[in-house]
């Protein structure tokens, strides 16, 4: 039974927002630009800003499943200058409880209805190259492996693919 809900992040998520990144970081190091440190060692003031800035408009935003307690996923979207029709998806993750089921799939739909209202029609993402169970889950939500292979923005002997689809 799905006890949840999906919603773009409001300022008084900031508290558990940050509970949740500092479990991202802890337990998928290596899929975030971020060290646990990091993040653990940024004011608290710091996540509302942050909050606050995704919680309405249509240059970035993030998108939470909440239970209504802990926070169980989340997937952000933002926009490059470069490419002004996509939407890059980031920071996905879903507690190791939920993986496998909707959630992963109502995030990301979430952020390609955001997309789509700002007038971009495409989304991408990237994925560490060997995280096999991460392809075969965006590969059923449509994404397409496009070829493109590029260093690991922390972690030069490690790559990442790139994924895409139509919103």
């Amino acid at each position: 039974m799905e006890n949840w809900t999906v919603h773009r992040v409001r300022p008084q998520d900031a508290g558990r927002m940050r509970a949740l990144r500092l479990e991202m970081l802890a337990d998928s190091p290596l899929a975030f630009l971020e060290t646990l440190a990091q993040a653990a060692a940024r004011p608290h003031e710091s996540y509302r800003q942050r909050i606050r800035e995704s919680s309405q408009g249509f240059g970035t935003a993030q998108f939470v499943a909440d239970p209504g307690g802990p926070l169980i996923g989340h997937a952000g979207g933002t926009t490059l200058p470069e490419e002004p029709g996509c939407t890059i998806i980031y920071a996905v993750y879903l507690t190791p409880a939920h993986r496998g089921g909707k959630v992963l799939g109502q995030l990301i739909e979430a952020v390609a209805d955001w997309s789509a209202a700002a007038g971009r029609d495409e989304l991408m993402l990237e994925v560490v190259c060997g995280n096999d169970r991460a392809v075969r889950a965006y590969q059923k939500l449509g994404f397409i492996d496009t070829g493109v292979r590029l260093p690991h923005p922390t972690v030069p002997v490690m790559s990442e693919l790139q994924m895409r689809r139509r919103v």
